[in-house]
């Protein structure tokens, strides 16, 4: 009997299926986003998340973009085993030798170097003609093919380029010696069908095309990220670029976990597979969306806290009688957890270290130590110790905003139709203290302003949320703060059962980022602008 073909996409009827690399870009084009700014500590975490998640390459930053961006590339570089550790690079050799320089000590390291071919980019950005743009990338390629184990290139602008044109230069750096090329939607315009034809005709017009991948990178600005991406792959594309929950300039990326899952739930259609483990997308997006103080939208594909609940009468009534009904995707496939396992102040190291890796938090012995001390604490506050605050004791407080000033202690009381006041003892690494009190409008914006009279640091909040992360009223809050200082939006986070405490540990993780960003400086108080109330 002959097979049938799949219209969809043929070769998922043959005998083998094929990979798509899963080339994850969070730490690259996911903090330049407004807001989603990381530390280096925070991107190494985030870097070993995604390691475990199973990602193919790590785009870990654009290396010659700031010192520090060098140095997170480089810690990753260091540190992450596993998946290729990419870097990104414009066709400008200063850019390919720092990448070059970041990744030297990768266990497998890939330069993915980029030029715009449209148009409107050449013209009106570059300044440049066809030829000179083909000659620069072809350069480009080589210098960093010598700097590493794999090159990537890049159309910025592909899918605005004309398909002749782009075919030129794939061919031309795919001979140069990239093994892989990308074709970008960078400003969101395409649509699936227009994707599916791009995709085919380069594979059908390319010289060598089989020499190299052929990936997408996909913005979600008409929100399409997803849906082209997976185009792509049904035409041919082996690897997507993609965000953990999709972040990004402006409206973001292809979300990991929806590609990822839209692939393996109809894999009948793609006939492909990934590395993921997809069992740990929902605690690793979790842990991102903590580390950097944002909220998951409950109805988030995938991932949201609604993904798998169910209010309708007609639904409960059909997942009680067979969950296929209106599931498509078993919870536990992406991390959740059937019911959460409660933790008392009887609970000892053995159930807290468990419940932390099923969550996604390996531990050593010294942090499962102060951890489990932190732990005891909030149960002796608490009846019951949820999940949700087990994520807060775990992600602590970032390593690097530690110091130099530290809360010694904290007072705040608040008059119904009347000024809260504030006072604060802060300690100093150097031995010192530095004891200000202050009133204000309620008792975050008190406790604020005695901060910044204690540490003699100006606090410009451009941003000041709250929320909580876990339920009932004894519950942990989160406290997010991002303050404007020389042009530079920096964010502290704090979890604490109180709300104030919370803002003032926030509060206080901006200071001392901006005490070790200028050690020299030191800005003289003035009137707390912008806080929240």
């Amino acid at each position: 009997m002959q097979k049938t073909t799949n219209p969809f996409n043929p070769s998922a009827t043959g005998a083998s299926r094929d990979r798509v690399r899963i080339f994850d870009t969070t730490l690259r084009d996911g903090e330049q986003a407004p807001g989603f700014s990381m530390s280096r500590s925070q991107k190494k975490r985030i870097a070993q998340a995604l390691a475990e998640l199973g990602v193919d390459i790590i785009e870990a930053g654009f290396a010659n973009a700031s010192d520090d961006d060098f140095a997170s590339v480089k810690a990753i570089a260091d540190e992450i085993r596993g998946p290729t550790i990419c870097a990104l690079a414009r066709c400008q050799n200063s850019d390919i030798e720092s990448a070059g320089r970041a990744l030297a000590s990768a266990q497998r390291s890939r330069i993915h170097v980029f030029i715009a071919t449209s148009d409107l980019h050449r013209e009106h950005k570059l300044g440049m003609s066809k030829q000179q743009v083909i000659d620069a990338a072809i350069a480009s390629v080589r210098r960093a093919r010598d700097l590493c184990d794999e090159v990537e290139f890049s159309a910025e602008d592909a899918m605005r380029t004309d398909p002749d044109y782009l075919a030129e230069v794939m061919a031309a750096v795919i001979e140069a010696g990239a093994t892989t090329f990308n074709v970008p939607d960078t400003v969101g315009y395409t649509t699936p069908a227009e994707m599916g034809a791009q995709i085919t005709y380069l594979k059908q017009n390319v010289r060598d095309c089989d020499k190299a991948v052929i990936s997408v990178h996909c913005h979600n600005d008409l929100g399409m990220a997803v849906a082209n991406s997976l185009a792509a792959v049904a035409a041919g594309a082996r690897q997507v670029e993609c965000t953990l929950t999709g972040i990004g300039e402006r409206a973001g990326n292809a979300a990991l976990e929806e590609v990822v899952m839209a692939l393996k739930t109809r894999s009948e259609l793609y006939g492909v597979d990934t590395g993921i483990q997809t069992s740990r997308l929902y605690p690793t997006a979790r842990l991102m969306s903590n580390l950097l103080g944002f909220t998951l939208a409950r109805n988030k594909a995938v991932i949201g806290e609604n993904a798998f609940a169910h209010e309708a009468g007609i639904h409960q009534h059909g997942m009680l009688k067979h969950r296929g009904t209106y599931e498509i995707m078993k919870p536990e496939d992406v991390g959740f957890a059937k019911s959460q396992l409660v933790l008392g102040k009887h609970s000892g190291r053995h159930a807290l270290r468990e419940r932390l890796s099923t969550l996604g938090h390996e531990t050593s012995d010294t942090q499962l130590d102060e951890i489990f001390t932190r732990f005891k604490t909030l149960a002796d506050k608490k009846r019951e110790v949820f999940d949700n605050d087990l994520e807060a004791l775990a992600l602590g407080r970032d390593p690097e905003a530690l110091g130099p000033w530290r809360i010694a202690s904290l007072n705040c009381t608040s008059h119904l139709g009347g000024m809260s006041s504030a006072s604060v003892k802060l300690e100093h690494d150097d031995g010192g203290s530095a004891s200000e009190a202050s009133i204000g409008d309620g008792p975050v914006h008190a406790v604020m302003h005695a901060i910044e009279r204690a540490t003699g640091c100006t606090l410009d909040i451009s941003d000041f949320q709250v929320r909580s992360l876990g339920i009932g009223s004894d519950a942990q809050g989160l406290a997010s703060l991002a303050v404007n200082h020389q042009g530079k939006e920096i964010r502290g986070n704090g979890v604490s059962t109180d709300i104030v405490e919370a803002a003032a540990q926030a509060a206080l993780e901006v200071v001392n980022r901006i005490e070790r960003m200028s050690p020299q400086t030191q800005e003289a108080p003035t009137k707390l602008q912008g806080a929240a109330r």
